[in-house]
């Protein structure tokens, strides 16, 4: 089996070729779990590049997203990667996790500020003893030793940034602080996530960037989740997919169509790969990969 500790995402990413990767998030019950396993037993034939575990609002999910990546990482051929945020953590506490997950094999870390203790839109408040910033906690990690570690990017700009050029200075001092790659939040148009490279590399930053992709199953669970982000699902797409709203079957088939055309013009404008926001289900990033073509 392969050594996930000899694993670094950045250097994968890099050297690799296209890079493909899915995310999943923390089960909150029994059956959440084995929904979970499911999706990973259907995708790891696929032989992604890395598979991401998220971490949910204030370290809440911290205990199952270690376990979940530790087994990953000893039961699978897959190589992991944990998220980590600064919400509700001391210095030390972070310290601590990074530990925890050293000490299950996991040695690739995505390094997020993560929302406001309030939730997305509200003030953003520090922990005491705690980091502010995302380059913040990309330092700690590296000076921890032994991750390779990444960062988000946004291709419409993180809400609470002041323009899109200051979206990308963050990005920069997280580069500098050590980051080896970047994955984008979700996002529609192919436009969105070029504008975003071509900003970066104007201003120094040559990290790879990587889409991050949510196929549409259905419009609201995405049109909620935009909201979040405090931006919103383009017109054209909610038009194409709400055309279908009476037929759930169409619906899913119609946000297939519109993921798998997104990732075709991505890939085709030098993308250097996907990563699936997956939400625990194998199904529709199948579907896409068998529009696009893509085989075990």
């Amino acid at each position: 089996m392969t050594d996930h500790r000899a694993q670094s995402i950045g250097e994968l990413i890099r050297t690799g070729g296209r890079s493909f990767s899915f995310e999943f998030f923390p089960p909150k019950d029994e059956a959440g779990e084995e929904q979970l396993w499911r999706a990973i037993s259907a995708l790891e034939p696929y032989r992604p590049t890395f598979v991401s575990v998220t971490y949910g609002a204030g370290g809440s999910t911290r205990d199952t997203t270690v376990r979940v990546t530790g087994r990953i990482a000893r039961e699978t051929s897959l190589t992991p990667m944990a998220h980590l945020t600064c919400v509700g953590h001391t210095r030390a506490e972070l310290t601590a996790i990074l530990g925890s997950y050293a000490d299950a094999g996991v040695h690739n870390v995505l390094a997020l500020r993560g929302d406001p203790p309030g939730g997305p839109g509200t003030p953003w408040t520090p922990t005491e003893g705690g980091l502010t910033y995302a380059d913040e906690l990309v330092a700690l990690v590296r000076e921890t030793g032994g991750f390779s570690v990444g960062v988000a990017a946004f291709p419409e700009g993180h809400r609470e940034a002041e323009s899109l050029d200051h979206d990308v200075a963050v990005l920069a001092r997280k580069q500098q602080a050590g980051a080896e790659f970047a994955i984008t939040d979700m996002f529609f148009r192919a436009s969105d996530y070029f504008g975003l490279v071509e900003r970066s590399r104007a201003v120094g930053v040559d990290i790879p960037i990587l889409p991050g992709i949510m196929p549409i199953t259905s419009l609201g669970q995405v049109t909620r989740m935009a909201q979040l982000s405090g931006r919103e699902v383009p017109a054209e797409v909610v038009a194409r997919v709400a055309a279908r709203e009476d037929d759930p079957a169409a619906v899913r088939a119609e946000g297939v169509a519109v993921a798998a055309e997104l990732c075709e013009e991505l890939l085709a404008g030098g993308a250097p790969g996907l990563h699936f926001y997956t939400l625990n289900r194998s199904k529709a990033t199948l579907e896409i990969f068998a529009a696009l073509n893509m085989t075990v």
